[in-house]
């Protein structure tokens, strides 16, 4: 990545969502912070690949005249993706300050905070601005857990959860209203989507000849050992995570009442877990669902999604009424693998029988993810089966719990 130009996440009411930030830098005697927008928005993507898309495609934004702006275009979408460092729960900055101030909570918050001020500054969000003046604590929040110390310390810090508590609300509104996810160039996107195949590939080649790392040495992950996975879905509202098991051979998910429970962070759903989500959902079924609760207890729950777990049920539908060559198949195999999961856990046919062989959208399914050439293709137009994949999508999200 450009030195001076960094991808970053931040997680606000569509979920999360993807942009770049160039940090202060110099240039003809003043200083400049920026980040990828124009002057009415802040341009953010629910998928690296659709950042990949435009930034590769489109020459009208603020960062164009950025010292470094031409290296941008030519980057990887692996290099494009944030860090680990690099991403901001802006929406869960309340869940966040329940917690006692130690080292790990204030540092965060300190991150967070320090993203949000810049964006206040950069965009001109008086309303931001003043929420982050409206208490001390805000701005000590350098110093470490230091100025939260003893009794004027605890009133600093009652002081600012307070406020968030209050206000927080105004600061995510604003920062909702300026985000804006620009259409993007569909070429450029499938050829971006596309290099996130061969990277997953490239990984899974790499993972697989690593020394001692085979399917008869290799000690199995936690999650593998109790049988439970966190599962990822995106959808055009972003992405969200949650867990699924199987228990004779039926899905069962995270939820209850045929509702799933979904958070936008694997660190919030594992807190959940470890608080008021340790019962009342379908999953304390399985018998190894208090292992899960006891990791999360004592902070030790890692929440990692594998691959195979990772179901995207956005531009399906599109691409289904563009014809079957347009279609990806291992997308649309896993993103029909989730909607007949949550279909049989919820006790609702309507999935089922709509992906049957017998029913013109099953009948293209099947001819993508089977090929044969042996079968009669589909005919088009798909207007009706892109209309029908799209109903079982919104079934599905309309079950989201969101935490």
């Amino acid at each position: 990545m450009a030195s001076d130009i960094v991808p970053i996440q931040l997680s606000l009411t569509d979920g999360d969502l993807v942009t770049l930030w160039a940090p202060r830098w110099r240039e003809d005697g003043e200083e400049w912070e920026a980040f990828l927008g124009d002057d009415e928005h802040l341009f953010a993507f629910p998928e690296v690949a659709r950042l990949a898309a435009f930034v590769r495609t489109v020459r009208e934004h603020d960062l164009i005249d950025h010292p470094a702006w031409s290296v941008v275009p030519d980057l990887s979408v692996a290099e494009l993706t944030p860090d680990q460092t690099q991403r901001y729960d802006i929406v869960g900055v309340p869940e966040l300050v329940a917690q006692d101030p130690d080292t790990w909570t204030v540092g965060e918050l300190a991150e967070i905070t320090d993203m949000v001020r810049s964006i206040a500054d950069v965009c001109e969000l008086d309303a931001v601005t003043e929420v982050l003046a409206a208490a001390p604590g805000f701005g000590l929040l350098r110093q470490g857990t230091l100025p939260f110390v003893g009794r004027e310390g605890g009133r600093l810090w009652t002081q600012l959860v307070e406020t968030i508590a209050e206000r927080w609300d105004e600061v995510i509104d604003a920062l909702d209203d300026m985000v804006a996810t620009p259409e993007v160039d569909a070429g450029a996107l499938a050829a971006a989507e596309k290099e996130v195949v061969v990277d997953e590939d490239a990984d899974e080649d790499a993972d697989s000849v690593e020394e001692g790392d085979t399917d008869d040495d290799r000690p199995a992950g936690f999650w593998e050992e109790v049988g439970i996975d966190p599962v990822r879905i995106t959808t055009r509202d972003g992405e969200f995570i949650t867990l699924r098991c199987y228990l004779d051979d039926t899905a069962v998910f995270l939820g209850s009442d045929g509702r799933i429970d979904v958070f936008t962070s694997e660190r919030t759903l594992a807190r959940w877990v470890g608080e008021e989500g340790a019962e009342g959902h379908d999953l304390v079924a399985a018998s190894t669902w208090p292992e899960v609760v006891e990791r999360a207890a004592v902070g030790e729950l890692e929440v990692q999604v594998d691959d195979l777990n990772s179901y995207t049920l956005t531009g399906l539908d599109q691409d289904i009424a563009e014809g079957t060559l347009a279609v990806d198949p291992s997308q649309l195999e896993l993103a029909t693998e989730l909607l007949l999961d949550v279909g049989d856990w919820a006790g609702d046919d309507e999935a089922r029988e709509a992906l049957a062989e017998s029913q013109a959208l099953g009948w293209l399914v099947s001819f993508v993810v089977k090929p044969d050439p042996t079968r009669l293709a589909p005919s088009p137009p798909f207007d009706a089966e892109a209309a029908r994949f799209r109903e079982l999508v919104e079934d599905v999200t309309a079950r989201f719990r969101t935490h």
